[in-house]
């Protein structure tokens, strides 16, 4: 029996229309992937400086709340970690990011000369490359012509030393973006401590500081690529641990020491 056909699906004669057909098919997407690996130097820089400066103000604050010290004397201490870690992690990260920085365009400086020196023993070893990825060695050989017609340089720096233009350090990028996560994330707890009765001080910042823990740790999940469950879940825990570390150091400074 000849299968039936709607009147959309089928041609005059009664077959099955090839054209309706085909349009029920979905074409693949067009929309390009989308990777994340190109904000790993700014991410890390962020992430980490509104980390620290959640945690480490967080911390503060409750070390010196706990040992009984008044509102104006914890909102001081708190502002001038706030002051102090953001010039810390400015200073630090433009100092690490600037060694790596170095190191990488030591290896440009010496790729450099070995092009100028011997092209043709470049050209060969950037052949190689491709021929230890997989491909037939005439096909490696015209690559690598190809490539290095269009900048020897930028070939080599990209496939044997793994540099790419992206993802090279940048350190004041680094520096300013470690500074002003960090004064961000520490102004949720100095505000929480600061702007929160006495009596509702400790509790309040300790619930602001995990709530803002675990969204920056899902944030950064998401930024990056990675679970989101497991990351805010070990932020939250590690900084939950901390605060408690500190508050107990701060109250049992506070109970021992003469006012």
């Amino acid at each position: 029996m000849r299968p039936r056909y709607s009147t959309a699906r089928q041609t005059p004669s009664g077959g099955p229309n090839v054209q309706y057909l085909r349009s029920r098919v979905r074409a693949p997407s067009t929309r390009p992937e989308v990777h994340l690996s190109h904000r790993s130097n700014w991410l890390r820089a962020a992430v980490l400086g509104a980390n620290d400066g959640i945690l480490s103000t967080a911390s503060l604050v409750l070390g010196v709340a706990a040992s009984g010290a008044s509102g104006t004397a914890i909102v001081t201490a708190g502002i001038a970690g706030l002051v102090a870690g953001a010039l810390s992690m400015a200073a630090g990260e433009y100092v690490s990011v600037s060694s790596q920085r170095d190191a990488e365009e030591a290896d440009l400086r010496l790729e450099r000369r070995e092009l100028s020196a011997d092209p043709a023993g470049e050209l060969r070893e950037l052949a190689g490359i491709y021929e230890r990825r997989g491909l037939s060695p005439e096909l490696a050989s015209e690559v690598a012509q190809s490539l290095s017609h269009r900048g020897a340089l930028e070939a080599h720096a990209r496939d044997e030393l793994g540099l790419d233009e992206e993802r090279l350090a940048r350190p004041l990028q680094a520096a300013w973006t470690s500074a002003l996560s960090f004064s961000l994330g520490a102004a949720l707890p100095l505000l929480a401590v600061g702007l929160t009765p006495a009596s509702a001080r400790i509790p309040t910042t300790v619930v602001v500081t995990l709530l803002a823990l675990g969204l920056l740790g899902d944030l950064g999940a998401r930024l990056g690529g990675a679970p989101r469950r497991a990351a805010a879940t070990r932020v939250v825990c590690w900084g939950a641990l901390a605060m408690a570390i500190t508050a107990g150091i701060g109250a049992v400074v506070g109970a021992v020491t003469p006012v």
